[in-house]
């Protein structure tokens, strides 16, 4: 038995299965964990039987309602996280609280942005991830299907 490879053409679908499909996660009130693994795994293609490893088979994520995601446990105050620009004394550290405050969807473009490779296959998966703070998005022509977290 022959391995099965799906082959990519240019216009960034794949040649043996349909264009890539548009899924949206309403994350009012979901976990910030539980909405990020599923992003990451539809961005991956990890869902279709055609998952290839290094081939990017996943589909379009656009995610709502980011300013309402939940962190689970005191993790919203007591969490740390890190930034490092490179140049001496460039390392800032910041609560969850602050970036709710500021930019919430960042929170949700980190959280999976962690869940995917570190190389060329992943920053352009990650390109294919769309997250808006509010419950309005400019995607509605794509009719993305709305998906339920389990």
């Amino acid at each position: 038995m022959k391995t099965y490879l799906p082959k990519i053409d240019k216009l960034n679908r794949t040649i043996d299965e349909q264009p890539r499909k548009w899924h949206m996660i309403d994350a009012d009130g979901a976990v910030l964990g539980k909405v990020a693994t599923t992003a990451a795994d539809i961005l991956r293609g990890k869902n279709k039987p055609t998952f290839t490893p290094h081939l990017d088979t996943g589909d379009f994520v656009v995610v709502i309602n980011a300013e309402k995601v939940v962190l689970t446990g005191n993790k919203e105050k007591e969490k740390v996280m890190t930034s490092f620009s490179g140049w001496r004394g460039g390392q800032k550290q910041f609560v969850p609280a602050d970036i709710r405050a500021k930019h919430p969807e960042r929170l949700v473009e980190r959280a999976v942005r962690g869940m995917i490779p570190r190389n060329r296959l992943g920053r352009q998966m990650i390109k294919k991830l769309k997250v808006y703070a509010g419950s309005e998005h400019p995607h509605k022509a794509q009719a993305p299907a709305l998906l339920e977290l389990a």
